[in-house]
């Protein structure tokens, strides 16, 4: 699902941060003369912005603070973008991701009321199991990416972007005074809990210490109540949003700054913010709504045709099928693919040419991949350049530079399944 971008931010709102050409982060604003003017409207802005349980925390760890989505949230701490993304490929690390709307339906008609909206098959979940899923509009359209979990309290936990919060909060509730109205059984619950993600390869011996239940029975997507390090009523879902293993807890305000000094503890463990969470999730191929997706993207279009249900195809019964389901067979015009290259880094919206230098499509994120040392992007081309080893052009600064259709994950996921 979910977080920044290099430029980092959500949607359409950028952070004023650009990636240098060693990778790193790099305010943009105004020069020497304009600074002071700028320091004031900052100061005025971080007032106005929402603040996540962690806020206090993050500004004691030396975090450097910026606007996403209508919340302060941390870009990075006192490591650098590149030492934060490679330790958490290598060790372990913390993201605030409280910013994200929690959700819990409820009630007897819960699956049907959840189904109405998105693509994925839920009643085929079973307990404690979990997917990711789409809201999808009537044209088709992505309306947000969102994990969903049965849960076997009888409940539905949904997770989904900070960013399409307001518009996700009132599309549920527009549906559920249908479902009313009808006379089902579903209530909507929005949690005021923290979120945490523990992502990386050591994250399991890091916080099987602190649980009495056995880690290795919880997979990825899967999901159970438990104690952590003695905070209770904790979530834990096997996910993330780095391509590595990991669990993102849902834990009480209350209790949250425990937990993560708890965390903290261990040697492995470190926090990370918005910026390593961008090249992360790039490296691992994952989606940034208002980016990669959106509203005027098809997922036949995004290659999330797999998020899907078999049955829903079949029954054609989710919004937007009956455009959607002939895509899946016709094919679509244009298509995301993953690009590499070198030279200059690829930003979003560099124009995407054929090698003749005829504009075929246009790039929705990029960055420099810490990992791999080389130039990574994806976004959306003419269907017949989407073929893996297609060698096509990325204009950058006017010129036209070298770039490859890659397979993604660029970067091979590490994903816990047993």
């Amino acid at each position: 699902m979910m977080w920044a971008r290099l430029t980092v931010g959500a949607g359409a709102s950028g952070l004023g941060l650009r990636a240098a050409g060693d990778g790193l982060l790099r305010f943009v604003g105004a020069g020497c003369a304009g600074r002071r003017q700028q320091q004031s409207r900052a100061a005025s802005t971080e007032t106005a912005l929402k603040k996540t349980p962690l806020f206090d925390f993050h500004r004691g760890q030396g975090g450097k603070m910026v606007e996403f989505a209508g919340w302060s949230m941390p870009v990075q701490y006192k490591d650098s973008h590149i030492a934060s993304h490679m330790h958490t490929r290598e060790h372990c690390s913390i993201f605030d991701v409280s910013h994200m709307l929690q959700t819990n339906i409820h009630g007897k008609d819960g699956v049907k009321f959840m189904e109405s909206l998105v693509v994925a098959d839920i009643a085929e979940l079973k307990d404690n199991q979990g997917t990711l899923t789409l809201f999808t509009n009537e044209k088709g359209g992505i309306i947000d990416d969102l994990i969903v979990t049965k849960t076997d309290q009888g409940y539905l936990y949904v997770v989904s972007n900070a960013g399409c919060a307001d518009k996700d909060s009132v599309h549920m509730k527009a549906r559920l005074a249908e479902f009313k109205y009808a006379g089902s059984d579903v209530d909507l619950e929005f949690l005021d809990c923290a979120l945490i993600a523990v992502q990386g390869p050591t994250m399991s011996q890091v916080l099987q210490a602190g649980l009495k239940e056995d880690l290795s029975k919880l997979t990825f997507m899967t999901s159970a109540l438990a104690t952590v390090f003695g905070v209770p009523d904790c979530r834990l879902t096997r996910c993330g949003y780095t391509g590595e293993d990991g669990v993102e807890i849902s834990v009480p305000e209350s209790r949250v700054v425990e937990l993560t000094e708890k965390l903290l503890t261990n040697s492995e463990v470190k926090l990370a913010g918005l910026g390593a969470r961008d090249s992360l999730r790039l490296e691992a191929g994952l989606c940034l709504y208002g980016n990669d997706i959106d509203e005027t993207t098809t997922p036949v279009e995004a290659t999330l045709v797999w998020t899907i249900g078999k049955r829903r195809r079949q029954a054609k019964d989710f919004p937007g099928a009956d455009i959607i389901i002939p895509q899946i067979k016709a094919k679509t015009a244009r298509k995301r693919v993953g690009l590499v290259s070198t030279g200059p880094p690829v930003r979003q919206h560099t124009p995407i040419l054929s090698p003749d230098g005829k504009v075929i499509g246009e790039v929705t994120s990029g960055c420099p991949s810490p990992c791999l040392k080389k130039n990574i992007a994806m976004g959306y081309v003419d269907a017949a350049f989407a073929k893996n080893g297609t060698a096509i052009q990325v204009e950058v600064r006017k010129k036209a530079v070298p770039a490859t259709v890659s397979k993604m994950p660029f970067v091979p996921t590490k994903y816990y399944t047993g």
